[in-house]
């Protein structure tokens, strides 16, 4: 198996240096990418470095995820057009153990030459004092080099400028690559392509310090057809941790793929063969309507993420949902909204309720809503309805004869967000 190939074919690649496919074709290699920790979950912008892993595992090689719990307390300039906040050592602890947990899930850590291995670059920065890291590491790494970088050009032009330890972090992920190379045999670093100049830092200290050769390449960044970021929805980040992004949730955002983007990103995300997405794309393009590539994608991603029982949960959620979306809210037992997997469900007082309670009111109070102007314009919109009935009176009050089963509040949001208002006593 050619995986370059393979990945290009994928829309996998952009930038390679010469001679990576032919390493990849000589040995195992053992390869390696980036995560950086700046929350205790990796979102859906994760999956196509945490994907590339697998891939480079399933052709024989040997995957490194490191995880920067050094790195993360420096900041990255790439991409950024302003510095970021700092996170304290508790708190990129806490990440860094959280990520930890998600990318074992993905990898196969079973004992073996292509075993996955998981690193924290903490480890081996933790030791290193800063005269050590400028007279062993700086020195071979000319400041013309350094600033030749976009990520580093940019910042200095911008009116934000770069911070002297932000200028640095590519000189810090260049040793990453360098420790690797010489503690683990690791001559190959992936990553997205806004971190080329921070990966080619690396293979250039390889090259200068440890007179070795090292390779890489870079997938895009992903955009939505529309032009909109990828990995955002209305609600924001979708996460890889079910608490933070339900699996139903998970699910309806690659339900709602557009055409387009659903044909590209069954290639990028999925593990289906180049055979079987050319016959769905076929089947796709001949009734749109039966939105095929869409269903597809939203199966394999919702199972390889949360597992083949959370993938029915979410099928079982959307029917009950979508289903029956002229019926009235009546018709959906209590067992069913009780049972519903991945809409999020909020206590209410059940005393706030007897005197009634305006609308904006409750669902500012219960979170489905930041601001009282936000849903003030929602509702103007037509974008909010309560027990499937469209509310469209701001001032309308909701009392306990509103309940379902004496009990439930259904929530709608938008087209696709539902909330679940259970009243307690």
């Amino acid at each position: 198996m050619n995986l370059i190939e393979e990945l290009r074919w994928r829309g996998l690649v952009q930038d390679i240096m010469p001679g990576t496919e032919e390493q990849l074709s000589k040995e195992i290699t053992t390869g390696y990418i980036g995560f950086d920790p700046t929350a205790d979950s990796l979102h859906i912008g994760s999956l196509v470095p945490i994907i590339l892993l697998v891939h480079l595992q399933k052709a024989g090689h040997k995957p490194v995820a490191l995880v920067g719990g050094a790195t993360g307390m420096v900041g990255d300039p790439s991409g950024k057009s302003a510095e970021r906040n700092l996170l304290g050592e508790d708190v990129l602890e806490k990440n860094v153990e959280g990520i930890r947990t998600q990318l074992t899930k993905f990898l196969d850590f079973t004992p073996g030459p292509a075993a996955a291995e998981m690193v924290n670059n903490y480890d081996w920065f933790k030791g290193l004092s800063f005269l050590k890291f400028i007279r062993e590491i700086g020195k071979h790494i000319t400041v013309n080099y350094m600033m030749s970088k976009d990520s580093v050009r940019k910042r200095i032009e911008g009116e934000a400028g770069i911070s002297f330890t932000e200028f640095t972090y590519q000189l810090i992920q260049g040793y990453d690559f360098y420790w690797l190379y010489q503690n683990k045999n690791c001559k190959l670093q992936m990553g997205g392509s806004d971190q080329w100049g921070n990966i080619t830092t690396g293979t250039e200290l390889i090259r200068r310090k440890g007179g070795g050769e090292a390779f890489a390449f870079t997938c895009p960044l992903l955009t939505k057809s529309d032009g909109s970021k990828f990995g955002k929805s209305e609600g924001g980040n979708i996460w890889l941790d079910k608490e933070k992004t339900s699996p139903y949730q998970f699910y309806q955002f690659w339900l709602n793929a557009a055409d387009a983007d659903a044909e590209s990103w069954i290639k990028i995300f999925t593990f289906l063969s180049k055979e079987e997405i050319n016959l769905l794309i076929e089947e796709h393009k001949a009734d749109e309507s039966k939105r095929i590539l869409q269903k597809r994608l939203a199966q394999e991603l919702t199972s390889f993420v949360h597992g083949e029982e959370e993938y029915n949960n979410a099928i079982l959620t959307t029917q009950k949902l979508f289903a029956q979306q002229n019926a009235s809210a009546d018709s959906l037992s209590a067992d069913d909204l009780e049972n519903m997997q991945g809409i999020v469900k909020v206590e209410y007082a059940i005393s706030n309720l007897g005197a009634g309670v305006d609308v904006i009111s409750l669902v500012t109070d219960t979170d489905i809503f930041p601001s009282k102007g936000e849903a003030r314009k929602m509702i103007q919109n037509g974008g909010l309805s309560i027990n499937r009935e469209k509310v469209t009176d701001a001032q309308m009050q909701l009392t306990i004869a509103n309940l379902l089963h004496e009990k439930y509040l259904l929530v709608q949001r938008g087209k696709k967000n539902y909330y679940l208002i259970i009243a307690v006593e």
